[in-house]
Order: structure tokens, then sequence, then C-alpha cells
């Protein structure tokens, strides 16, 4: 029987690294492997050299210093923050909940905060090194991580040393990957899929970091080049569509992982196709983290990770619990369970529209829009819910260079009920997503006040 605690006890001391060989390679940085012992002197140094404060905002650009910053934080007992942007909205926030925060920086940054640059960390005279692994108590706070914002404003869920182990755990057993293997990662390092996924996955899964944060096509196959086999590429269907279409020769995968966004079928079967290599997506949020996966070129359904389960509370309403989770956690989606941990997953709760009694959800109409050959992204916005529920005439960004908007508007009838055509269809050269290939909902509704004014008429705004 599933008790909603995390599977690791709550006084148990659990070590900073998986792997205690000082000759293991932890990352590769520019074609050249850090190893454990390497790593941990520079945990050592920069332990050392951070300031006072509590609070740690780690902003590093190279992914082996956002690792070496985590660690060092943990060490002298401060809490990283992982905020989804950097917006000035989002650092009052921080600064509100945390006034002793700093940066850890390793390149120029323009945020108005005290700043610790990596660089120019020196070990302290008679500074002790790390001549063994270190170990650190399972419940204590180390991060605390925010939601997106793709549906309000983001808020804050603390994550202890012993439930993200317990979660890498789970992942690690469900890849099956070897040993070693390299991880390249087009998503940051700060962000709770790129968090576990990378970061977390070379601490914890004995796998190797590379330290590259590749954005595009070009770089993404220059870092795989450069790191040895075996290798995963952890993305997002943004940066995998864009590979895709990019038509360059891409070296040989033994994984590829996608989160952040739903996937589609077709785009997986071209990516394993392409690739040699299976497509696994994770499901899992903030609150929870990393709880389910699924070979999506093959199946639709969903299967939750060891010890963790989905038990419904209301219509396609589920709550989550045991495994690495602390404690029963709501999920935002609806989910139909199949038996013997498998689900779908049908979008999100928050998505569902109501037009003109007729229901759908943001997610499905989403996902016609961007099956529509030529549509390299796209996006429905729905104004607010009026009293009864319903909302008033979507609207609809995509990215079509091949499309005019009537064009593609009468491809969409093709595909959805009438009732759900977007006026105004906006073309554009590319939707404001962040860093993770969110769409953040602030960022639409800034789009959706721009363009809304003309409601009768499609309108191309490239």
């Amino acid at each position: 029987m599933s008790t909603g605690r995390g599977s690791q006890p709550h006084s148990a001391a659990l070590p900073l690294l998986s792997r205690s060989e000082a000759h293991e390679v932890f990352a590769w940085r520019h074609g050249r492997p850090v190893r454990v012992g390497e790593f941990l002197a520079d945990v050592a140094r920069v332990a050392e050299a951070m300031p006072a404060g509590a609070h740690v905002l780690n902003v590093c650009q190279d992914r082996y210093h956002v690792a070496v910053g985590f660690a060092a934080a943990m060490l002298r007992g401060k809490l990283s923050l992982l905020p989804p942007t950097r917006t000035e909205d989002m650092l009052r926030r921080l600064r509100e909940q945390a006034p002793d925060l700093f940066c850890l920086v390793d390149g120029p940054c323009d945020l108005q905060l005290p700043q610790m640059d990596y660089a120019r960390t020196r070990p302290a005279a008679g500074a002790p090194g790390l001549d063994a692994i270190p170990e650190l108590s399972a419940d204590r706070v180390v991060a605390r991580v925010y939601t997106s914002g793709s549906t309000g404003a983001p808020l804050p869920h603390d994550k202890t040393w012993g439930s993200l182990v317990a979660c890498i755990g789970a992942g690690r057993e469900r890849l099956g990957l070897p040993p070693g293997t390299t991880l390249v990662g087009t998503v940051p390092a700060q962000h709770m899929y790129g968090f576990e996924s990378t970061l977390l996955m070379a601490l914890h899964g004995g796998l190797a970091l590379s330290g590259a944060h590749p954005f595009y096509p070009a770089d993404i196959v220059e870092e795989l080049a450069r790191v040895p086999e075996p290798r995963m590429l952890v993305s997002t269907p943004v940066h995998l569509r864009a590979l895709l279409s990019s038509g360059l020769d891409i070296p040989r995968l033994a994984m590829v992982l996608c989160a952040t966004a739903p996937l589609a079928a077709g785009l997986a079967r071209d990516i394993e196709a392409r690739t040699g290599a299976p497509l696994v997506e994770i499901y899992g949020s903030t609150e929870t983290g990393q709880i389910a996966t699924r070979r999506t070129a093959r199946t639709e359904a969903f299967t939750l990770l060891r010890g963790v389960e989905l038990v419904p509370v209301s219509e396609g309403l589920a709550m989550a619990r045991g495994g690495h989770l602390l404690a029963p956690t709501p999920m935002h989606d609806l989910i139909e369970p199949l038996g013997g941990g498998d689900f779908l997953l049908h979008g999100r709760s928050a998505d569902m529209v109501n037009v003109a009694g007729k229901r759908s959800s943001l997610a499905h109409l989403n996902h016609q829009l961007c099956s529509i050959p030529g549509v390299l992204d796209g996006a429905f916005f729905a104004p607010e819910r009026g009293a009864d529920d319903v909302v008033g005439r979507l609207m609809a960004f995509a990215v079509a260079p091949q499309w005019t908007p009537q064009a593609l508007r009468q491809a969409l009838r093709e595909r959805i009920e009438p009732a759900f055509l977007p006026r105004p269809l906006v073309l554009l050269r590319q939707l404001p997503r962040n860093a993770t290939g969110k769409l953040p909902h602030a960022a639409l509704a800034a789009l959706a006040a721009r363009h809304g004014e003309s409601v009768e008429a499609c309108h191309d705004a490239r």
C-alpha cells in the first residue's frame, strides 16, 4: 500500500554523488573530460567563496558551472532558487521572498542583485578540499522551483534532497541507459525538466554531463559530435522540430528525451526515423517532478514510474502519490486511467473551452494547428470565461511561412469544429516561447491584446 511519502526515510543521509571513484568522468567541457575528483575540488572552492546570503540564484550559462554551484550551495546549507524567467516582475517576487538573495554568474549579468563571479573564486588559504563524497540529510530542502507561469503567476515549490534523489533513481531505472552515457541538453539546467534530466542525472544517475547549452540545430549537432558515445539528447518539441527541419546529419544517439509540451506522435516517429534512437517523452510537473514516461512513436499511453500511483478525485482529475513524492499532489491535467499504471493524458483541466455549447481543449486545438504541414509552431488563446463558463471567440497565432492566414484558416476548418475556428488567426515570425519552449500565459495574453481589436479579420503580422 502506498503511503504517499517518499522512498527515502526522513533521517537518511544521502551522498552528493552516486559515484565514488575520483577518475570517473562527471562531465565534458569543450571536448575535455572533467573527472569526479576535479568536480569535487571545484565544489569545495566555490562553496568556500560563497557569501553569507542563504538564497542563491544560479544564472551560470555553462551547465557544469550550474552543477558546481548547486552542489556548493547544498554544502553551505543554502537554498537554490530556480525561477522560470528572470523578468523584473519575477525578480521582484524573489527579492520579496528572499531579501538576502545573491547571484552566481559566469559571465556578464545585468540583474540588480549582489553577484558572485564563478571565475574569480579561489580556495582560501588552508581551506580543506573534499577527500570523500559529502553526504546530505535526505529531508534538507535544497531547491525552490517555480511553476512556469503558463497558466498564471509562477508558484514556488520546495524540494528536499531525498525526494530529488528518489525521483532520479526511478527515472534512471526506467530509461535503462548504460553508465557513462553523455547528456546533451537544449533546455536550461535551472528549469525543472533540465534540472532533473541533466544536472541531477549526472549527480545521481551515473551519467556524464555536457557543459554546453546548445540552442540552434547546428550547435546541437556540433556538441553531440564533440562528446563520446553513448549519447542522450535532452530536448523539447520546439527544438526537435527545428533540428529535424534543418536537414543536418545528427550524430548517433542512444536515446532522445523530450518534455515541456505535448509531443505529436508524427514528430516522434520522424525523430526516431532520423536518429535511429528511441524517443522517450516525460510526463510530470514542477510540483511532482517526472512521474511517467511513454514511447510516443508507439503508444499514446504513459506509464507511471516505480512506486507512483494516480488516485481519481473527480471526473478526469487525479492525485499523484507514492514513490518520490513527499505528499499527495493534485494533478491539473485531465487523466484517463487504463490500469496497470498506464493512463492517457487529455490536456490541462484549465485548457478546456466551451464555445457555442461545444467543448474542446486548447491542447487538442494546438495539436491540430501544428499538425498542418508547413506550420512550424502555433498556439490558440482563449479570452476570459464569462459567468456561464463560456468563452468568447478564440484567437490563434502561428509560424507558417508557406501559408496565408485565409488559407491556413481553411485548412483548420477541415480539422476542427467551426465553433473553434480562431478569429483572428495571426501569422508571426516566431512565438514568444521562453528558453524551455513554453509559452507563458502572460506572453500569449499580450499578443492577444495587441491583435484582438480586429476580430472580424485574419491578420498577417510577419
